[in-house]
């Protein structure tokens, strides 16, 4: 299903798709990754919420803060997150599919402005 999803995106400024299509597109794409942004925020209020009240508790009676208990929803929980991002963003997040071509032609031009000709 991902490589589809990434080949149609490919082709999405193809003379294939007419304008209401790339809309579309583009409209479930940024429904998508708003989706990963509620996600990322209940996942983060959710997790203070446990953590704060695991902490009451510990304060309250005999019960260790720092135990596996208090921190293992947000750590299983975090998990499913990575995998929603990945999901949303793609698995090349931080090294695009350009990623190389561009560092190289950075390198180069930087190596010209520094030549003394």
């Amino acid at each position: 299903m991902g490589r589809f999803r990434d080949r149609r995106l490919n082709d999405y400024n193809t003379e294939a798709y007419n304008p209401d299509e790339r809309y579309n597109l583009a409209y479930k794409r940024v429904k998508r990754i708003k989706g990963f942004y509620v996600h990322l925020l209940v996942y983060i209020g959710v997790n203070v919420f446990l953590i704060i009240g695991s902490n009451n508790e510990s304060i309250s009676s005999n019960h260790l803060f720092w135990s596996w208990e208090t921190f293992s929803t947000a750590l299983f929980w975090g998990i499913g997150l990575i995998a929603h991002g990945l999901s949303v963003f793609g698995r090349n997040i931080f090294f695009g599919a350009n990623w190389e071509e561009k560092k190289i032609q950075e390198l180069m031009e930087k190596e010209k402005s520094e030549k003394w000709e």
